[in-house]
């Protein structure tokens, strides 16, 4: 009896430090995200702010070197977001609470040094510490084939890992800088154009493989479906804007001549993880299944929008990443809650949720007019400067690839509103289910807060839009 009582003391400890440190990160951001905007506000037009620099390992011309843009602001808020939220998903989840807590905030940890590295090594290095812990917690607190999801998805990130190291120690190589930072190195315009092509895909896949670029999205799905509920957040809600953000930040910025040659290539493939995406989502049966290929199609629209090399193209990617970010979180919260209570996720065994959970209900029916492009929630702004910025390319080639994208806007209400009907509305499927009870308040406090995200996102998104475009401008500017 001494003993659980122990144990017990032990787990709210630990829940106590992981939602304090939760909470400082968020309101820290919240900071960073109000600061940035007055300084912008005042007339600062330095391309990072906040920036450091120490010496690393001088030999190599490694730095720790740090900074901030807009599209770090918007990804650093994005994160506290989710792992606020995912803190409170998280709640009730045993055993081995502490040792879960620990690799989430590595994981967590390898999230936030990326988004605020300039020095590519650093980035990289917070790029593996993001991915390490993927394994264990996919394949300790998982479920379902736990052990097959996780070392897939470690081995298929390892492979683009080593494309990037590669294309990584080529551009320092033949830039010629003696420094790896970012900024540095685009100011230097010293890659040749043929340099440039033979190291362009090595960035863009590497990166790429994690932002679900087809045909190397395959371990997206599955890692998803054996994640626990928190993991599927972080993961698809963050850990995939990291592929979009590297592409942008690195392989396009740095080789912008082979931005422009090769990104039809590119474009084909992103094309087709979108529509692809899609339709593969309107078959499955699974909501986690559903959620996963649909978050392959929507990150599809990020790497899409970011080739289209337009401003108001790519200040919809980010928006999308930010906004993404926010709809499948909420989405793999409420998909873990209910799959909590029936211990199922098969659609075709579930019914009349509404009558049973209706705080779920209506959190999920929110969450699918989001994703579905609903005006007035986040994703409705996202995806229309992502296909308004795509059309003023005026080239046949271009915009035939929108128009086929945009088919991806009708067959997601097609698979969302047929998931809804099913699984909320029609009638209970086991009486079982009429025992079940609603929402825990650590479970409303998460959902709560998203809905509360995505529908202000959707309501007030013009300060995100300044803040991301302005940081996109200089980035295009080297591009263009």
């Amino acid at each position: 009896m001494l003993g659980g009582l122990w144990i017990a003391r032990n787990v709210n400890q630990v829940r106590a430090v992981m939602v304090s440190g939760a909470s400082l990160l968020l309101a820290l951001s919240i900071w960073l995200t109000v600061y940035f905007i007055q300084q912008r506000q005042a007339g600062n037009t330095d391309v990072m702010l906040l920036t450091y620099s120490i010496d690393w390992f001088k030999p190599l011309n490694i730095a720790y070197a740090v900074g901030v843009d807009g599209i770090s602001v918007v990804m650093l808020l994005l994160s506290s977001i989710i792992v606020f939220t995912g803190t409170f998903a998280s709640w009730q989840l045993k055993p081995l609470t502490k040792e879960y807590f620990l690799w989430f905030t590595l994981l967590s940890t390898g999230v936030y040094g990326f988004f605020i590295s300039i020095d590519m090594f650093t980035m990289f290095m917070f790029y593996e510490v993001a991915l390490i812990p993927m394994y264990l917690l996919i394949g300790v607190w998982g479920s379902g084939h736990k052990e097959y999801s996780a070392m897939k998805l470690t081995l298929m990130l390892m492979g683009g890992s080593a494309l990037l190291i590669i294309g990584i120690l080529g551009i320092y190589y033949f830039s010629g800088a003696t420094t790896m930072n970012v900024v540095e190195i685009a100011k230097l315009h010293a890659i040749a154009p043929g340099v440039q092509k033979v190291f362009f895909p090595f960035i863009f896949i590497g990166f790429g493989v994690l932002g679900a670029l087809f045909p190397f999205h395959t371990w997206s799905p599955d890692g998803h479906a054996s994640a626990p509920t928190a993991v599927s957040m972080l993961h698809a809600g963050v850990l995939m804007k990291l592929g979009g953000y590297g592409c942008f930040r690195v392989a396009m910025y740095l080789l912008p001549e082979a931005a422009q040659e090769l990104s039809w290539i590119f474009l084909i493939l992103t094309t087709i993880s979108v529509v692809y995406g899609a339709f593969s989502a309107c078959v499955q049966t699974d909501l986690k299944y559903i959620n996963a290929y649909s978050s392959v199609s929507h990150c599809g629209l990020v790497l899409f929008a970011l080739l289209m090399m337009t401003r108001t193209a790519c200040t919809g990617a980010i928006l999308q990443m930010l906004s993404h970010g926010l709809m499948t979180a909420l989405f793999f919260a409420l998909i873990g809650m209910i799959y909590g209570r029936t211990h199922t996720r098969d659609i075709r065994r579930l019914g009349g949720l509404m009558k049973i959970m209706p705080f779920l209900s209506v959190g999920y029916v929110i969450a699918g007019l989001a994703n579905l492009g609903l005006p007035g929630f986040s994703g409705f702004i996202a995806e229309m400067s992502i296909f308004v910025g795509s059309f003023e390319n005026n080239d046949v080639f271009h915009r035939t690839a929108t128009i086929i994208a945009c088919t991806s806007i009708v067959v997601t209400a097609v698979y969302i509103l047929r998931v809804v009907g099913k699984i909320l509305f029609q009638d209970v499927a086991d009486k079982h289910y009429l025992e079940l009870t609603d929402a825990t308040w650590d479970e409303r406090v998460a959902v709560i807060c998203l809905i509360f995200c995505v529908a202000g996102l959707g309501l007030v998104p013009l300060w995100a839009q300044n803040v991301i475009s302005d940081a996109v401008g200089p980035i295009l500017e080297v591009i263009k």
